[in-house]
């Protein structure tokens, strides 16, 4: 009997212990603007890491979507696409990150005439760490969020309500008010 007991009580323990863990994982709360970028390497579309770190010095757009081929995501991307030479011309880089793999990326990017990096999260690690991840209860998938990070690896602005089909079109505007407000030294 004394077994017995010990047995539901480890068991219940467990069960809390596995809880909490979710819990804590669902309280992550995305960066504020003026904090350090959280640093990362994940996967590209192209097979090669891709890193945070690689990227300073320049505006980089870390924007988390959904899934690839989505109505919504598509639009973004086409957006972000069409958009990208005058992202360039301010010393921006953009990535595109969601839970699809390495493969989807590049099926994306592909028929998409895509022509930035897509990282592939697959298990929602990197959305998580952003706070970035909505749970289905199966499925989990990385929220509509964008987080803009200056050259020195400062995230300047957050965009936790995204309307694809206005989003880099709002970011470019930030950007620029951003790069006037701060001018390089």
């Amino acid at each position: 009997m004394l077994t017995l007991l010990i047995a539901f009580i480890t068991a219940i323990s467990l069960l809390l212990g596995i809880a909490a863990v979710r819990a804590a994982r669902q309280r992550t709360k995305a960066p504020v603007p003026g904090t350090p970028a959280r640093d990362f390497t994940l996967n590209a579309q192209d097979g090669n890491p891709a890193r945070l770190r690689d990227f300073r010095g320049h505006w980089v757009v870390l924007y988390f979507y959904p899934k690839d081929f989505t109505s919504g995501c598509t639009k973004e991307a086409h957006n972000f696409q069409q958009d990208l030479a005058l992202y360039e011309q301010r010393n921006a880089v953009i990535l595109g990150v969601s839970g699809q793999d390495q493969v989807s990326h590049e099926k994306f990017c592909s028929t998409e005439g895509l022509h930035f990096k897509l990282l592939a999260d697959p298990h929602c690690e990197l959305s998580e760490r952003y706070g970035s991840v909505v749970n289905l209860g199966v499925a989990r998938l990385s929220a509509r969020h964008t987080f803009l990070i200056d050259p020195a690896g400062i995230i300047r602005k957050v965009y936790l309500k995204v309307d694809p089909a206005k989003h880099s079109a709002e970011v470019l505007a930030d950007l620029s008010a951003l790069e006037k407000a701060s001018p390089p030294s």
